[in-house]
């Protein structure tokens, strides 16, 4: 898992982050902004899926939506909360960003992927929210222990001689 990288919809990586590292989040979207996400191994999941799919059973051929799960700030931080219960939040609503989120719709119809290919997520929210939080903590831990004095990044560690 990348640290976010500042974009629109990076806030629902990067609360994760906050709430493993026991700091107060500062949600750049503001409260009941919904918007229409999926967690990376569903993605991949879907890219696969649709690969393998029967082609005559394609009427749309290889372009369709897929959707995962649909939220607001609000609602990711109290199921962050059931595990983490002592994580706080705080609205500091990015203009651009805010803009940016109210242009996209809230959710989108993969009605066609259903049923043409068989899409369907294997994650929602709560079962997202368990999975991210247990794979950051273990993240967070593996660069503490495996590399100290060192910066690790991805899978592995980046060395630097130090002098």
């Amino acid at each position: 898992m990348t640290p976010p990288g500042g974009g629109t919809t990076d806030y629902a990586v990067d609360i994760y982050y906050s709430a493993v590292k026991g700091e107060k989040f500062v949600c750049p979207i503001k409260e009941g902004t919904l918007m229409d996400m999926m967690y990376m191994p569903d993605a991949l999941n879907a890219a696969i899926t649709l690969m393998e799919a029967d082609p005559t059973k394609l009427i749309h051929r290889n372009a369709f939506n897929i959707a995962s799960m649909s939220f607001d700030p609000e609602t990711i931080y109290q199921a962050i909360r059931k595990h983490v219960p002592e994580f706080q939040m705080i609205y500091d609503v990015d203009p651009l960003k805010q803009r940016i989120a109210d242009s996209w719709p809230d959710s989108l119809d993969d009605t066609c992927a259903r049923e043409e290919w068989g899409w369907k997520p294997a994650y929602d929210l709560e079962s997202m929210t368990v999975d991210m939080l247990e794979k950051l903590r273990e993240k967070l831990k593996n660069e503490k222990t495996n590399c100290r004095g060192h910066v690790t990044r991805f899978t592995g560690c980046l060395w630097k001689q130090e002098n």
